[in-house]
């Protein structure tokens, strides 16, 4: 068995909670090593990248901050690449693909564009979720069985958890309807601390993705069998019972955490935080129909709990807890107060956050735009924090963020 990378178990109340080193003690460590099957350490001191959630929109987003990250010679210093809904498509295609990155002597893979890019950019002008919708809801078979399928066809082929590298190790998290906490999928294990935890998973890529992506209502809940003692025994906090052990129903892994932040946070010194995720909308008169009105509180909800998490990165960097930085699709380049940023007006890249959280097409020159724009603000926030030393690059594409 692959050895897991160690993560410091879940706070006691299933929340979000992590203890700084000066707190960790031989109590904490008895009491709650248990809970997770890599053990309790302290700090690892190397860097974890977490990719949130926001569909197509951050799926391409993010995929300009991997290619600034690979430029820079970063991608592959990562020992974890942690994420959540649609920046689960991006980390999946990533880990597809990392056994034929060719790194050359300055850390950069040479053939990133061929292997990630442009199948990603193939992807991203298909819409799977309308059909998938409109058939999960007509024929047999379930809406998330639609998208896996799509995901299956269109990038991960028949892979499974166990095809993917040791290193970096991908977690992609979802959320359990039944236990109600974060539900991580890796290599190594599956694992949930209340139901416990599954060695060596053999499930397929498509649907690990499929799961950490299933917004809901409409592609939520992915569901998953397994067959009865395949959890190993005593791993599980009080829920290891056949009823939550036999079938584990999921949905997206933002519903608990939409930064991806967690599996991260609690393990690493250096994280790298990556956010595509969008902004709810101010408005005078709020749906009054129970489906709009069930989605205005999805959405209050959903930025709550990403500004809750934003808050506890930004305060970690600040007070020196960790070191990295973080990003986001509604950033401002002008407050990292970087010399020499490249050119992003406001006004465009707020344009950027605003397109759809969906898994619907995007023409070629709105996906140029999102990717320059994860690119620039990546590049941003990297020179400002992180790789003070490296120069200023060009655009992927012609035309920056601006519309043509």
């Amino acid at each position: 068995m692959t050895t897991p990378e160690p993560d410091p178990p879940d706070h006691p109340d299933g929340g979000s909670e992590s203890l700084s080193p000066s707190e960790i003690s031989p109590v904490h460590d008895a009491k709650y090593a248990s809970r997770d099957p890599a053990g309790f350490e302290r700090l690892r001191e190397a860097s974890a990248l977490c990719l949130s959630g926001g569909g197509y929109r951050a799926m391409l987003f993010h995929l300009g901050a991997l290619w600034r990250l690979n430029e820079l010679g970063h991608l592959r210093k990562l020992a974890r690449v942690s994420s959540v809904s649609g920046g689960s498509i991006t980390a999946g295609l990533l880990a597809t693909a990392w056994p034929r990155l060719d790194f050359d002597g300055a850390g950069m893979a040479t053939n990133f564009g061929e292997l990630v890019v442009s199948p990603l950019r193939a992807f991203a002008g298909q819409t799977i979720d309308i059909g998938a919708i409109l058939r999960g809801l007509l024929l047999p078979g379930s809406i998330s069985d639609r998208i896996a399928d799509s995901y299956r066809r269109h990038l991960f082929g028949d892979l499974t958890l166990q095809d993917l590298p040791d290193q970096p190790q991908f977690v992609f998290n979802a959320t359990n309807l039944q236990s109600s906490v974060l539900f991580r999928l890796s290599k190594p294990y599956l694992w949930d601390y209340r139901v416990g935890e599954l060695e060596e998973p053999t499930v397929p890529l498509a649907v690990a993705v499929a799961a950490s992506s299933a917004f809901p209502p409409f592609l939520s809940p992915v569901t998953i069998r397994f067959p009865a003692g395949a959890f190993k025994p005593g791993s599980g906090d009080d829920l290891q019972q056949p009823a939550y052990t036999e079938r584990v129903m999921l949905s997206d892994g933002g519903v608990y955490d939409n930064l991806g932040l967690e599996t991260a946070w609690k393990g690493f010194r250096t994280i790298l935080i990556s956010d595509g995720g969008g902004h709810i909308a101010d408005t005078p008169s709020p749906a009054r129909d129970w489906a709009r009105q069930f989605y205005r509180v999805y959405s209050v909800t959903d930025n709550q709990v990403r500004s809750l998490r934003k808050r506890q990165a930004i305060g970690g960097f600040k007070n020196k807890e960790r070191t990295g930085t973080y990003w986001g699709i509604r950033s401002h380049v002008e407050d990292y107060r970087l010399d020499d940023p490249l050119d992003c007006p406001t006004e465009q890249t707020l344009a950027l956050a605003r397109v759809k959280t969906r898994l619907a097409g995007i023409k070629p020159a709105l996906q140029e735009r999102l990717i320059n724009w994860g690119y620039a603000i990546c590049d941003t926030a990297m020179r400002k924090h992180v790789v003070l030393d490296a120069r200023r690059p060009d655009f992927p594409y012609p035309g920056g963020v601006a519309p043509p």
